[in-house]
């Protein structure tokens, strides 16, 4: 090469170095800008993006967990719960794990109430700093019919505090609902779920349960902290013994005369604008049609119709024979309970659309209850075919769809905390003891249930005001 060329070449290596160089800053910056607009778009990413969508109806499991060490599986009930698993005589130290402040959601960021979602509530708890022992933690196994099946299973009672009625633990503890400050948190707890009414469980003074004892005078105190949250309280007689039309009267006078006038007790406006109490009577059905119609007919002999103790009644239904019955007593509206889709005839959602065409058909109020799951194993160790897995939320959101889809006079809860049966959308945290490993919400927060029945309220809330042209509303 000439010597002359040299200047030429040189200019051209310092121009190719130059665009190199540049070249390499420019794609460094741009690395670095997608770098960054992907960490703010993760952190812009909205909580509740883990929920998802509801699974159909036609996906729906029917998963049946269990939970006990040492027995016999079925290869069908093979199937991995992750998190939700109770495993029994496990060889390890106790463990409670706590919640973050954080899964208490803020009740000044919170809509107003639903007062067309109710939630039955249980009264019936108690440990021995309020109660002077345990009550209803300690249930006792329930014996099956068959004494054949029964000498399988554990036999005894729980002992409490780790070892208690339940396949779930609550975050509150073993707690006493005579505790005010487990009365108020329930009721903040509610309130954060949008949830508008509580049915109280309610035996009349002097009766109560077999595993418990009578709580009549908690009403009160559960009214004035229900007030205090803008709720409302309705009642849910449960079948106390001799349970008929004349004694129905008395108890139905002595809640209205006691409590009626507390500003936390429910009324519904009916369409010709009556406003009138609720009441939800469980097992209805045990009692004669012939009785009720004694109670609940304008020509009954112990008529409550027409009187100051006038109000809607709602009957259980479980089989499909109950509409007629129900309409033979007078009853003003049917409620199916069971949180166990497929278990009766009324808990079965795809029923739900026939239930509500019968009782528009005859006036009749339709309210189907839903839940988020079931498990009573604990209490009934040989009842493992009807438990349903709450598969992290899905079941409970499934049960919510299928209860909107039906255009419901109401939506009803099963449960706030029946933690007996698994029901609850109580908070619960894992525990662990020497013997136990208790169920719980993970992956997801404590207020999980919480949460998605305040987002399914607000759902229900908007669907309601588009089909309801009565404009039923609760008084104030």
């Amino acid at each position: 090469m000439s010597a002359k060329h040299l200047p030429f070449w040189n200019l051209k290596y310092v121009i190719m170095a130059k665009f190199r160089r540049r070249t390499c800053i420019i794609l460094s910056l741009f690395i670095l800008f997608i770098f960054s607009l992907m960490m703010g778009l993760k952190m812009l990413r909205p909580n509740k993006a883990t929920f998802g969508d509801p699974f159909g109806l036609e996906l729906l499991p029917e998963l049946h967990q269990q939970t006990h060490l040492g027995k016999n599986l079925d290869s069908q009930n093979n199937d991995k719960i992750n998190s939700e698993t109770n495993i029994k005589n496990l060889k390890s130290v106790e463990i409670t794990l706590k919640p973050s402040k954080a899964s208490e959601p803020y009740l000044e960021e919170l809509r107003p109430l639903n007062y067309y979602l109710h939630v039955f509530y249980y009264s019936w708890y108690g440990n021995p700093q309020f109660d002077g022992k345990y009550i209803h933690w300690n249930h006792p196994i329930l014996k099956h019919w068959d004494p054949r099946i029964t000498k399988n299973y554990p036999q005894g009672k729980h002992n409490p505090p780790d070892d208690i009625g339940s396949s779930f633990y609550p975050e509150l503890g073993i707690y006493s609902s005579r505790d005010p400050s487990v009365i108020e948190t329930h009721m903040k707890q509610m309130y954060s779920a949008s949830i508008g009414v509580l049915a109280l469980s309610w035996y009349p003074p002097g009766t109560n349960d077999e595993n418990g004892e009578n709580t009549d005078d908690l009403v009160p105190t559960i009214l004035d902290k229900a007030h205090k949250y803008n709720l409302k309280v309705t009642f849910h007689i449960e079948p106390y013994s001799n349970r008929d039309d004349q004694n129905m009267y008395k108890n139905v006078k002595y809640i209205i005369d006691k409590y009626g006038n507390h500003p936390a007790f429910y009324r519904y406006q009916t369409k010709t604008g009556n406003s009138l109490p609720m009441f939800y009577i469980y097992d209805s059905y045990i009692t004669k049609p012939e009785k009720w119609a004694n109670l609940l007919t304008t020509t009954g002999s112990q008529s409550i119709r027409n009187s100051p103790y006038d109000g809607l009644f709602i009957a259980l239904l479980v089989e499909s024979k109950h509409r007629y019955d129900i309409l033979q007593g007078g009853f003003d509206g049917i409620y199916t309970y069971f949180a166990t889709n497929g278990f009766t005839y009324g808990s079965s959602y795809e029923n739900w659309a026939g239930l509500k065409f019968f009782c528009d058909q005859f006036n009749l109020l339709f309210i189907p209850s839903v839940g988020p799951g079931y498990i009573d194993t604990s209490i009934r160790p040989w009842n493992a075919q009807n438990t349903r897995n709450r598969i992290s939320g899905k079941y409970y959101e499934t049960a919510l769809g299928a209860a909107l889809h039906a255009h419901p006079s109401v939506i009803s809860i099963t449960s706030f905390n029946e933690w007996h049966e698994g029901t609850q959308i109580e908070k619960a945290v894992p525990k662990r003891t020497s013997n136990t490993v208790y169920l719980d919400y993970r992956p997801h927060k404590p207020s999980l249930y919480l949460e998605l029945t305040r987002k399914w309220s607000e759902k229900y809330s908007k669907e309601r005001a588009a089909y309801a042209f009565d404009h039923e509303l609760p008084l104030s």
